[in-house]
């Protein structure tokens, strides 16, 4: 599964502590940023995969999951540090589930939105895997 778990670097400070995504830390030069916030209780969010772009989503506050499915294997990552994200390499289909009262999701891309990107059903994506 390409998909891995990448700690952000955190200044504790007794002020309150403070995380940084810049230069190396990930693997892409970042081209679009967004955040999921206000998930109605049972919601679900993703449902997609894509064709080039990579994510790194992180929780922010709160919890969520991640199911990641390569069209051969399936595996669900629990997010709920803000200090840590999970890297998405692209052709992963995800969906985001279980989000808890408060929790924001923010969204890393490699990538501007690009609709011809996403592939939208899973059966076309099954199709789409090596």
């Amino acid at each position: 599964m390409k998909s891995s778990i990448i700690r952000i670097p955190k200044i504790e400070d007794p002020r309150g502590n403070l995380s940084v995504i810049e230069k190396d830390v990930l693997p892409f030069e970042m081209k679009r940023v967004y955040y999921l916030y206000d998930v109605p209780s049972g919601a679900e969010r993703g449902g997609h995969s894509h064709k080039e772009q990579q994510e790194f989503l992180v929780a922010l506050s709160g919890s969520f999951d991640v199911i990641l499915n390569d069209g051969h294997e399936e595996q669900t990552v629990t997010l709920n540090k803000p200090f840590e994200g999970l890297l998405i390499a692209n052709g992963i289909w995800r969906e985001l589930k279980n989000f808890s009262s408060g929790a924001v999701c923010l969204v890393v891309a490699s990538e501007v939105f690009e609709e011809a990107d996403y592939i939208r059903d899973f059966e076309e994506f099954k199709k789409s895997v090596v």
